[in-house]
């Protein structure tokens, strides 16, 4: 038996320290890279916003990305908000039953889904439908060279593509997250009532009585911040896209993904800033 099967083979140092350099530089590129695109993403939004504060406004485009981020979407918003409130009142009943409290149902419902569960469904929903969409128009108008045209005939895409998008998207999440919470709450009294009649006026009255202001204007209006970090992330990857048809693709997928993921991490920051100056 030779040598190194009977021992087992020796470490070379410095092949040893050369991995840990090309980690080291590796963790470092990544780094880097995360840092250089936050950077960049605030970058685009600063100069979407001095783009905006300066006429001519859009205002043609603007309202017509109104009705492509609201009126398109409150169909399946309210879809979303029709099946989250049936789920509530099916599994908070059992629950609340075991527990001898099935009078609070209707409140707990209520509460639930204007609080927490309209809002951050609106949100995710709406970045699926509506990030794909704009990362895709403006990644396709990048590699089509539609953009490098409207930039040499004079126009700024930033005023004229970026800007109407991102107030469309800030303007419209509130609306559809009350789209989202009238059909949930809806639902969850339909749900409730094939188990146990109880009319809507009675179901109401148990459950927005404990409900203030404070408890619906803050979750509702946190929507806005959803809306301004799909259009703000879709419209930057958008117009950012190199590679052709497939960077449309991979544009579009990081526009859904990179705004869900923001909107998550938000949803955590806004709702401890809530009960803070909202007690």
């Amino acid at each position: 038996m030779s040598v190194e099967g009977r021992y087992g083979t020796q470490t070379n140092p410095q092949a040893r320290a050369g991995t840990l350099v090309q980690e080291f530089d590796a963790c470092r590129y990544v780094l880097r890279s995360f840092f250089e695109w936050f950077g960049n993403i605030g970058l685009f939004f600063w100069g979407v916003l001095k783009a905006a504060a300066t006429p001519p406004y859009e205002l043609r485009e603007l309202f017509r990305q109104l009705d492509e981020v609201g009126s398109k979407s409150a169909m399946l918003v309210l879809l979303a908000g029709a099946a989250m409130g049936v789920v509530l009142s099916l599994e908070t009943r059992s629950s609340l039953i075991r527990f001898g409290a099935k009078s609070t149902l209707p409140a707990i419902i209520i509460i639930s889904i204007i609080t927490e569960s309209g809002p951050i469904i609106t949100g995710l929903v709406v970045s699926g439908r509506v990030g794909a969409g704009i990362g895709a128009a403006l990644g396709s108008m990048k590699v089509t060279d539609q953009i490098d045209a409207m930039e040499a005939s004079g126009v700024n895409p930033y005023r004229y593509l970026a800007a109407p998008r991102i107030l469309a998207c800030v303007l419209m999440l509130p609306l559809l997250s009350l789209t989202a919470d009238f059909s949930g709450v809806v639902m969850g009294w339909v749900a409730n009532t094939v188990a146990e009649p109880m009319s809507f006026r009675l179901f109401l009255e148990s459950g927005l009585k404990h409900v203030t202001f404070h408890d619906f204007l803050p979750p509702t209006f946190k929507t806005a911040v959803f809306g301004l970090i799909i259009g703000v992330t879709s419209c930057f990857q958008g117009m950012h896209v190199h590679g052709g048809t497939e960077g449309v693709g991979r544009a579009a997928t990081s526009s859904v993904v990179l705004s869900s993921l923001f909107i998550i991490l938000a949803d955590v920051v806004l709702v401890r800033l809530i009960l803070v100056f909202f007690p």
